[in-house]
């Protein structure tokens, strides 16, 4: 059952398209290498947030690919996307995983490293 403007994508259940999160800002100017440290801070500490090892390393790896790629890798770990921009995402067993933007994309204000 599902709202008048809800819709499903050639049958196959409540599998969104997903795309790249909407332009965004950093609250504060960042360089390529301190986003780097930050996705990897995050990436080291994602399994303490609950889950599985395994779905965050898909998830992950599904950050880091093209769209395509990424939509394959969803779709073969059983992740389901609540957000199309990947920002949450469910297991098969209905954990939550939150991705933050900085992970998926870049900001608009990104600064080149010196």
């Amino acid at each position: 059952m599902g709202c008048v403007g809800s819709s499903q994508s050639k049958g196959e259940g409540n599998v969104k398209k997903i795309r790249k999160p909407k332009p965004w800002k950093h609250p504060q100017p960042i360089t390529k290498s301190q986003l780097i440290q930050l996705r990897e801070e995050f990436w080291d500490t994602a399994p303490h947030y609950g889950g599985t090892k395994e779905i965050w390393d898909a998830l992950r790896a599904a950050a880091e690919a093209d769209l395509t790629l990424a939509q394959t890798i969803l779709d073969s770990a059983g992740i389901i996307v609540h957000n199309p921009d990947l920002t949450v995402c469910f297991d098969e067993r209905g954990a939550r995983y939150e991705l933050p933007t900085y992970v998926l994309s870049e900001p608009k204000n990104l600064i080149q490293d010196n």
